[in-house]
């Protein structure tokens, strides 16, 4: 689990100091999809960057199961992101190493592996997101999904307690946004992972949304799940939710019929 508690972040933008997060109190679970949504500005990418260590906060405190960042020295914050698995916008593959080459990478950094156990493990993580066959594709060599699950194959090697994700979906055709959608989450529970997913995508948080934090203005405007999210009638939220016609048109049928999820 880890917990946000009264997060402040200010920058200098040139003209004096601008506060981003506004004291940010927010908890993401063990074994949930963990959901971060909102506009464009709203300080969610900052708020993400804080949680991850590449911003330390102004004020306030992050905790991973207890442990404090805010608190670590450097030798401290390297050993826990160990524990941390990444999941990039644009996947961030090697394009001169194959997708066996890109999984063992992490293995080869950061563990005590054997160079057969290495593979092995690469192996496993590459046939749990059903890339069996293409070890020995290069990224240009695979679709867009296919680069997808390789890069969260490659999140996944070091077995991490805490996995980040940062627009999965971006770039990606609906059907296949399902299908990442659907691994994450099986990949979640499987292994009992606190995975956190900033997205600006709609689909993702009706289908997956089990924890859902809407930044807005840098508060926190919202938190609730993806059944949570019809029924609320916060302002703010419901123009991001109900901006596109499809979801508009959602909203309208469950009022219109009565649905209470």
């Amino acid at each position: 689990m880890i917990q946000v508690k009264n997060i402040r972040k200010s920058f200098d933008d040139g003209e004096g100091t601008r506060e981003i997060l506004h004291g940010i109190t927010a908890d993401f679970f063990d074994s949930k999809t963990n959901l971060i949504i909102g506009q464009s500005g709203s300080g969610k990418t900052v708020l993400v960057k804080n949680i991850v260590g590449l911003f330390m906060p102004d004020e306030g405190h992050i905790l991973y199961d207890g442990r404090d960042i805010t608190l670590m020295d450097r030798k401290g914050l390297k050993e826990l992101r160990k524990e941390i698995g990444m999941l990039f916008q644009g996947s961030a593959l090697f394009d001169s190493e194959t997708v066996l080459g890109n999984v063992i990478f992490p293995l080869k950094m950061f563990s005590s592996m054997s160079a057969e156990e290495q593979r092995e493990r690469a192996q496993f993580c590459i046939d749990r997101v059903n890339l069996t066959g293409s070890e020995n594709k290069y990224p240009s060599e695979l679709s867009g999904g296919m680069q997808k699950r390789a890069a969260i194959a490659r999140a996944i090697a070091l077995n991490p307690r805490y996995l980040f994700c940062d627009e999965p979906n971006s770039g990606l055709d609906p059907k296949t946004s399902i299908v990442i959608d659907e691994l994450l989450s099986d990949i979640t529970h499987e292994f009992g992972i606190t995975t956190i997913i900033n997205t600006h995508d709609m689909n993702s948080v009706m289908g997956i949304g089990e924890n859902i934090v809407f930044i807005n203005k840098g508060h926190v405007g919202w938190i609730g799940n993806k059944d949570e999210i019809y029924n609320q009638d916060n302002e703010d939220l419901n123009n991001f939710v109900y901006a596109t016609d499809l979801f508009r048109d959602v909203r309208k049928y469950r009022l219109v019929h009565g649905y209470k999820k």
